[in-house]
């Protein structure tokens, strides 16, 4: 399966929608407060401002995000999404890496209608390729993934991830 990096010219419209998406089926596995909050931040506003943020990484490090095209994924027998792409993966430029002194696997999506399709390992060996060319303070790629998304933590522990720390986190409120 062909995969590209990311041009925010080309892809910035499809990549929202793939964002949106991710975001709807984070909050999804969360109770009733966890949904509304994660679809409560999809506005115009976040919108514009997460594409600048990677349109800016994407300066620092023009790999560290990488599509797939639905028609990539249409040829091996999955039916298409209206958005374009199949799925994205986004590493963090190495000058962020500090946040865990480890390459960061920020963010992983692939359309529903190209799971199962080998599309998932083949974004994220493009985001192993990427955390190889960092110079990083431990070599390593880590990520944070709820245990109750079932089918990426699966994903996950296929690909030899383990559990390393826990994140917590609190309201600013």
């Amino acid at each position: 399966m062909e995969r590209r990096p990311y041009d925010p010219e080309r892809d910035a419209t499809a990549l929202w929608e793939c964002k949106v998406s991710f975001e709807r089926e984070l909050g999804g596995l969360g109770e009733g407060a966890k949904a509304e909050t994660y679809d409560g931040k999809l506005t115009d506003d976040y919108r514009e401002r997460y594409l600048a943020w990677v349109e800016r990484c994407v300066e620092r490090d023009a790999d560290c995000v990488t599509v797939a095209e639905s028609s990539d994924v249409e040829q091996s027998g999955a039916v298409e999404d209206e958005t374009g792409l199949a799925g994205y993966v986004f590493v963090l430029p190495e000058d962020l890496a500090m946040i865990w002194d480890a390459a960061v696997l920020n963010e992983l999506f692939v359309h529903e209608s190209a799971r199962g399709t080998g599309l998932a390992d083949d974004l994220l060996e493009a985001a192993y390729e990427c955390a190889r060319d960092q110079d990083l303070p431990v070599d390593r790629i880590a990520l944070d993934v709820g245990m109750k998304n079932e089918r990426a933590a699966s994903v996950y522990q296929r690909e030899g991830f383990e559990p390393w720390g826990e994140l917590v986190a609190r309201g600013l409120g």
